[in-house]
């Protein structure tokens, strides 16, 4: 069938575009001559593709309506347009049955942003009636029927042409995973405050100008909370407190998987967006840091049965979400946020896959951590099939393997799947959070769960590596390290929903007040417990993680779900660097320390012998008493020896043994240490010490007894007699 021209419906137009059949590449995809536009739905009966000379257009330029007998390959419909190009705004009608109770929501007066769109206009206003596929005002909710045009909205998809972007041999980075520190940021949090004095505040550029502070701190890697295109004002609640409009600021509710979101560019966010991310990507990688996306893939923004109809739900939603099999018109809700992405399914296990490409390939970023990664791992019906699944795929895919791939491994419908996760896969483990936390905050009968977290939990993840094991102990989701030491109950208030929203075990413990005090001694152990967080943090077998901002004791108010707080409650606060130099001090040689003792990073688990026959083991538990630990219900001490010559890696160098005295007990302990051939034990941290005699510079020499403080930390380092080239 040779190309045809296809009529538009604006008698207002002058330009009529040629237009062929296409083929069925998912997405806008340009060259030369003009844009293939394809989308999936397999329960269509009409697809109509509409182009707009302005974002902010009503009524299209252009209108096509696909053949089903000429432009259709399987269940994609797919057009070329002749003419057209980067920067033209597009949008899809889908028409089909309205029948909710049996899956399906097709409405026409949807104009739908493309699944696979690498740029998306502005933001839906889910205040406005003609989003939804329903008549909201009509006592039958979403079973009535929607005619208002969505059309009016200025979201629109944009095409995007990057195929000449000059990365100047830009490639990721492949830190090893024993030599990775993270550290979770949140792109407009982290610079919006105007304390941070950059230029282009809350935006990749704004990162960029502190870069400085990000070296200085010594991380590895950033990982950035979600990026993907989401709505900023989708939540319909005010703060009762201030008066003021809530927002959805961390972006859990994506609205495409492909487009960069524009809240955290400068500029009119009409497509470049795309090149300044990666611009973003290609300055990090050149300053030696790693980007990993946090993704979230297990929901989107078109919430449950009284969500608005924006993409996914208007092309075809029985195969994009989970329904209810008793009856469709229902949403599964193992995300805790309105419905569940079909992730099993086929097709969207190929969006998926696809998606992940993209931001590997395309934008170069170096690895993902999956937001309720448990979610794709589960069939419809709830059953979990890890190495069958959607996991498998992605640990497994030619371009991804090799990536970073992180796992949060639960969901919100009680799935916690810790440890099951496919080989390929590392995980925030969530058990060694909560076990340091209780430690710290003097619970008793930890400590048999303290060694096995600190050792790297191969209980866990004893199929892979250490490094499988992401140790935390806070991240963007409950409470900052300074809010752990500073409440015991979470204060949500201003959320809007009467504090019922966030965790309400946190671990956590106030030292005698409920939030800020000037008690001198109070703040004085709030800090010692947060650097005995980052210390037991940094001697710890796995792969490190810190959340944005514990370096200068950055406080939320006690607000553990802090989500929908666009203000000075989430703005990083740069002024507490210079405030708390003592705390950003020790989080800088703590790292520094890690770093530069690979005996801290090994790529094997500790086995628990001697492997150079010098008589000690790898590792070694001890008590006020060398080699005699005590695991008892009620202590509140332990201590342990880490050789610096026993390794499975026949190519490690030797380093210094380390010994580290964990004492929470209300009383000072007096330890006896080992005694080693040839050398002594000298002291580098003391969490008991004021800075900056906490972490020393140059190692003082101990001999073999040591006295920690009560609630302190103490990390030790043998040297030989007569001296050590070794790195302190």
């Amino acid at each position: 069938m040779a190309d045809y021209p296809l009529q538009y419906n604006n008698p207002d137009s002058s330009v009529k575009l040629k237009t062929k059949r296409g083929y069925p590449r998912l997405g806008a995809t340009p060259d030369d001559t003009g844009v293939n536009f394809a989308v999936f739905s397999r329960h269509a009966e009409k697809v109509v593709l509409e182009l707009y000379q302005n974002y902010y257009d009503a009524t299209p330029s252009h209108r096509f309506e696909l053949d089903p007998n000429y432009n259709k390959t399987g269940d994609i419909w797919h057009i070329y347009v002749y003419g057209v190009g980067h920067g033209q705004y597009y949008g899809w009608r889908v028409y089909g049955p309205y029948d909710p109770e049996n899956g399906k929501r097709f409405n026409h007066h949807k104009l739908l942003v493309d699944p696979y769109a690498k740029a998306i206009s502005s933001s839906f206003d889910w205040d406005s009636s003609s989003a939804y596929g329903y008549d909201i005002n009509s006592p039958l909710k979403d079973l009535s029927f929607s005619k208002e045009d969505s059309a009016i909205s200025p979201t629109k998809s944009i095409v995007i042409d990057d195929s000449k972007y000059d990365w100047q041999g830009d490639k990721q980075l492949h830190i090893p995973w024993e030599d990775t520190i993270i550290y979770e940021m949140h792109v407009r949090l982290f610079t919006i405050n105007p304390t941070s004095k950059v230029k282009f505040p809350g935006t990749f550029l704004g990162i960029i100008e502190k870069l400085d502070h990000l070296k200085e701190l010594g991380v590895t890697t950033i990982e950035l909370m979600p990026i993907f295109e989401f709505n900023v004002n989708s939540i319909d609640r005010i703060n009762p407190i201030t008066g003021e409009r809530l927002k959805d600021i961390w972006g859990y509710n994506p609205l495409g998987f492909f487009a960069v979101t524009g809240n955290y560019s400068v500029g009119l966010k009409l497509g470049e967006q795309v090149f300044l991310f990666k611009d973003f990507v290609k300055e990090l990688h050149k300053n030696g840091f790693e980007v990993i996306l946090d993704v979230v893939y297990n929901h989107t923004g078109e919430g449950n049965e009284l969500g608005p109809t924006l993409n996914f739900r208007g092309f075809d939603n029985e195969i994009y979400y989970m329904l209810d099999p008793n009856n469709k018109r229902y949403y599964l809700n193992y995300s805790g946020c309105g419905n569940t992405l079909n992730c099993n399914h086929p097709v969207v296990k190929e969006l998926i896959i696809d998606s992940l490409r993209y931001w590997a390939t395309e934008m170069h970023v170096d690895g993902f951590r999956f937001d309720l990664a448990a979610v794709l791992g589960r069939t419809p019906d709830g059953r979990w099939i890890g190495d069958f699944s959607l996991l498998k795929d992605i640990a497994e895919d030619p371009i991804l393997h090799g990536l970073k791939l992180i796992a949060e491994g639960w969901d919100a419908a009680g799935g916690y799947f810790l440890g099951e996760f496919p080989e390929g896969w590392a995980e925030w483990n969530g058990q060694y959070r909560d076990t340091v936390r209780k430690f710290v905050r003097g619970d008793e009968g930890v400590l048999v769960e303290l060694a096995k977290r600190i050792t790297g939990s191969q209980d866990l993840y004893g199929k892979k590596r250490p490094h499988a094991s992401i140790n935390f102990i806070t991240c963007h989701d409950g409470f900052t390290m300074r809010d752990l030491v500073s409440y015991n109950y979470k204060h949500n208030e201003e959320n809007g929903e009467n504090n019922r929203d966030g965790a309400d075990e946190n671990f956590s413990y106030n030292y005698g007040v409920e939030g800020e005090t000037d008690d001198p001694k109070i703040n004085e152990i709030r800090k010692r417990q947060v650097k005995n967080f980052i210390t037991i943090l940094m001697v710890s077998h796995g792969t490190p993680m810190i959340l944005m901002g514990d370096e200068i004791y950055r406080t939320q108010y006690g607000n553990n779900n802090a989500y929908c707080q666009d203000n000075e409650k989430t703005w990083l606060d740069w002024t507490l660097k210079e405030k708390h130099q003592d705390i950003f001090r020790f989080f800088k040689k703590m790292i520094e320390f890690r770093k530069k003792h690979h005996a801290l990073r090994r790529k094997h688990f500790f086995t628990g012998r001697d492997l150079t026959g010098d008589g000690i083991a790898d590792i070694s538990w001890h008590g006020i008493k060398p080699f005699q630990p005590d695991w008892g219900y009620h202590s509140h001490s332990i201590a342990f020896m880490i050789s610096g010559s026993d390794f499975l890696c026949k190519d490690a160098k030797e380093d210094n043994d380390i010994f580290v005295i964990l004492n929470q007990w209300r009383e000072p302990l007096t330890f006896t240490l080992p005694i080693l051939h040839g050398k002594t034990w000298y002291r580098v941290v003391d969490t008991a010490k004021p800075s900056p005699y906490d972490f020393l510079d140059s190692p003082k020499q101990v001999g073999f007894v040591y006295t920690a403080e009560p609630r302190s930390s103490v990390v030790l380092i043998s040297m030989p007699h007569h001296g050590s080239d070794f790195p302190v």
